[in-house]
């Protein structure tokens, strides 16, 4: 006999079969001024907090209450006037920094391949989204990376992300308010190489470089790029101290530390407009606690990035 399906029961069947095939919104377009802004969607190091392994107390308050937890490095750009929105690497927390972006980017800007900058790309494959042909920014270097390897040539194979080469040094458009330029930065670069992003505004320039080994390997001097470009800067401040990590040599995961950072600067951050944020914090770092270190920072004039945080560019 024929099973007979109640109307409240069908409408159930298909409002649930269509939330699974919908996509996700594109942001809509408003008229607020044309304003382009950033948002901060989140500011740990490739780990997160809480941290795999990691029992301190900053990590087990963040598994008791999700509100303490700190997301993987990243960055949002937001062009209102043109309703497009960008995502500076796509980090293990991908899905919920989505949401804080408000929708699913239009574009993708990858810095390189250690974990917590593309894994979120995963999330765009035929096991979840179905992307149709997301447009990815990288490097030659990092391109050739995700052809070449699996599961990441599946999606480019099956067209879930469209690959744009950069030429690092050479500034490209994302909206006609919107550009950006990759950096080559050093860096432990195993899979790829690493770029930083400049992001230019129609007011303001933005730099954004939560990875670099040591800045004296750099053939840039922070100090005076940030200076003489009047830089929004988010810097690598994945460590405060060089005994952070028991049983491991820093020498193996060089990074600046922030104290080091702060000296290049003279000790006190350049005069406004510019202005110096630490982002990549690992969740050893002590200032994602110790109120006493980000107090003294902040009267330096420093300041330490703060998921959900957005700046007019």
């Amino acid at each position: 006999m024929p099973v007979r399906v109640g109307s409240g029961l069908l409408l159930c069947l298909l409002i649930s079969l269509s939330s699974q095939v919908r996509a996700i919104p594109r942001f809509a377009r408003d008229d607020r001024q044309g304003n382009v802004e950033a948002v901060v969607l989140g500011i740990a190091q490739d780990g997160g907090v809480p941290h795999l392994g990691c029992r301190q107390p900053l990590c087990v308050a963040a598994r008791r209450d999700p509100s303490k937890r700190r997301f993987v490095a990243s960055l949002g750009l937001i062009d209102h006037a043109a309703g497009r929105r960008f995502m500076i690497d796509a980090t293990p927390d991908f899905v919920h920094q989505v949401d804080t972006l408000g929708s699913l980017p239009d574009a993708i800007l990858l810095t390189h391949a250690h974990i917590g900058h593309y894994l979120g790309l995963a999330q765009l494959g035929r096991e979840v989204l179905g992307a149709r042909r997301l447009p990815v920014y990288c490097t030659p270097s990092m391109a050739r990376f995700l052809r070449q390897n699996g599961p990441w040539k599946r999606l480019v194979e099956l067209e879930n992300i469209e690959i744009r080469e950069i030429e690092p040094g050479r500034e490209f458009e994302l909206t006609p308010s919107l550009r950006a330029t990759g950096i080559v930065v050093p860096h432990r670069d195993e899979d790829s190489d690493t770029v930083a992003y400049l992001v230019t505004g129609p007011g303001r320039r933005l730099l954004w470089l939560p990875d670099i080994d040591k800045w004296d390997k750099w053939d840039r001097r922070i100090e005076e790029m940030v200076g003489r470009m009047s830089l929004l800067a988010f810097v690598d401040g994945t460590f405060f101290s060089a005994d952070e990590i028991p049983g491991r040599s820093i020498a193996e995961i060089p990074h600046p530390l922030v104290p080091e950072t702060v000296a290049r600067f003279g000790g006190e951050a350049p005069e406004p407009p510019a202005k110096v944020y630490f982002v990549h914090l690992n969740h050893t770092n002590r200032l994602l606690w110790d109120a006493a270190a980000r107090r003294e920072l902040e009267r330096r004039g420093f300041g330490i990035a703060k998921q959900g945080s957005r700046f007019r560019l």
